[in-house]
């Protein structure tokens, strides 16, 4: 075997891992899933040794796949936000904050409070999820961690921090997804900082995204390590192409690549940078396939019988209406504050009628979501990521949301293969992942 290139995705729930032949084929890939603690209200934490395990395990279930490889590089992909205080040589203090942790929701009051023209610069809504209200929430409720912290760094830093001691740099596409970042300056802004109460300093070093950040001791060998970048760029980077791009996972990601970053003092769409010197919008829901799995759960249904039933449903749901708002949302096409409902209830309704109003009461949240990023042109097909676009079901429901085609790129692990492709970049490979989607789903005629 040739020379692979692997890419490591550090999800909210698990962690994959691909291995990339030279013409951009997956020859091999892995899976470990793990459990966030979420023991008190609002709690969602992980302790970075967890992460470690699942990469470890990872590469181990990967070996014998790749016996006479030589592995070129390695790449990291990372679940976005969140926050990791680490000493000087990278080793956490305290277990990660993860995004969807929603203790530090007071602490936005902070940004709310900043002058108009270094809040518009961050161009970002406020979520508390982001590192910079987490900083916040730690400097209030445990100074002395914070005290003791030489740096905060995003979770596909901390964990690349545990092969590589001392590698306490993130990338743009991490830093800008903060709340901390300037995106008009594009740097770090001291505005924010200090509204967070932590010195500057706090904030790491900034390297591009495919910058060699040292050499592993893997057991495929010594494996050079690139910076690596954020879930959501590197999935568009494994996508190709300047088309808008819809992840389906726990949560949702509709993306729309090559814009112009501008200060906005209310944003309703996110402004991040990318993996290669740019910037895209993405506008965020956090109930997609998290509200499909409660739904799974109330009506005692697996995934695959959830979908059987909801494509034995008529479109329309026989009237039933459901609202995936459970645990809120970003604002706006709903607010922290809303919830999930099902409207329309009648005797005749069925439970195939309650699975299918799901799927179309998530893909009704999508179109709205498109909405705020300005619509879609509706010739260009939409490229469909996530494994909760994979069903045909979904993909129809999304096309007849949407009022345009859809097109479902088949990548179990988009973003892990953006982390290896982003780590050819770093030795100087050019690889081209093979792309296979398939049909393409117009919407229904009434």
């Amino acid at each position: 075997m040739s020379d692979v290139l692997l890419g490591a995705d550090l999800g909210t729930s698990g962690l994959k891992l691909v291995a990339l032949d030279p013409g951009g084929s997956v020859v091999a890939e892995a899976e470990r899933r793990y459990a966030l603690d979420r023991s008190a209200p609002g709690r969602a934490e992980i302790d970075v040794a967890t992460w470690r395990s699942a990469l470890d395990d990872a590469l181990a279930a990967l070996a014998p796949d790749l016996r006479g490889a030589r592995v070129a590089a390695l790449g990291f992909s990372g679940q976005m936000h969140g926050a990791v205080l680490v000493d000087e040589d990278g080793r956490a203090l305290r277990p990660a904050l993860l995004w969807p942790d929603q203790r530090a929701t007071g602490e936005l009051a902070r940004w709310r409070a900043l002058p108009d023209p270094d809040r518009a610069a961050l161009a970002n809504p406020l979520v508390p999820g982001m590192t910079g209200p987490m900083l916040a929430w730690l400097a209030r409720h445990e100074p002395d961690v914070v005290v003791r912290a030489a740096t905060v760094l995003l979770p596909k830093d901390a964990l690349r921090a545990t092969l590589l001691r001392g590698s306490t740099a993130t990338d743009r596409s991490d830093a800008s997804a903060t709340l901390l970042w300037d995106v008009v300056a594009d740097d770090w802004s001291a505005a924010a900082a200090t509204a967070a109460g932590v010195p500057a300093e706090l904030l790491p070093a900034v390297r591009p995204s495919h910058v060699v950040a040292g050499t592993a001791q893997l057991p495929l060998g010594e494996v050079p390590v690139v910076v690596g970048g954020a879930d959501t760029p590197l999935a568009l980077v494994a996508a190709g192409g300047p088309d808008t791009q819809i992840n389906l996972g726990t949560g949702v990601q509709l993306l729309r690549p090559l814009v112009d970053p501008q200060p906005v003092l209310e944003p309703v769409v996110h402004t991040y940078a990318d993996t290669a010197g740019g910037w895209y919008a993405m506008a965020a829901l956090q109930n997609g396939g998290s509200a499909w799995e409660w739904v799974c759960g109330v009506l005692g249904l697996s995934w695959a019988e959830f979908l059987r039933a909801a494509e034995s449903a008529p479109a329309g749901a026989g009237g039933v209406v459901f609202r995936p708002f459970l645990t809120g949302e970003r604002g706006g096409i709903a607010g922290p504050d809303d919830r999930g409902s099902w409207t329309g209830l009648h005797p005749g309704a069925t439970r195939a009628d309650l699975a299918r109003s799901a799927v179309e009461g998530v893909a009704s949240a999508v179109a709205g979501a498109a909405a705020l990023l300005g619509g879609l042109s509706g010739s260009e097909p939409v490229v469909l990521s996530g494994g909760g676009a994979r069903a045909a079901v979904v993909q129809q429901a999304l096309a007849d949301a949407l009022g345009s085609p859809v097109r479902h790129l088949r990548m179990r692990s988009a973003s892990a293969i953006g982390a290896a492709v982003l780590a050819g970049r770093g030795v100087g490979l050019a690889v081209e992942p093979q792309r296979e989607t398939g049909p393409v789903v117009v919407p229904a005629r009434d």
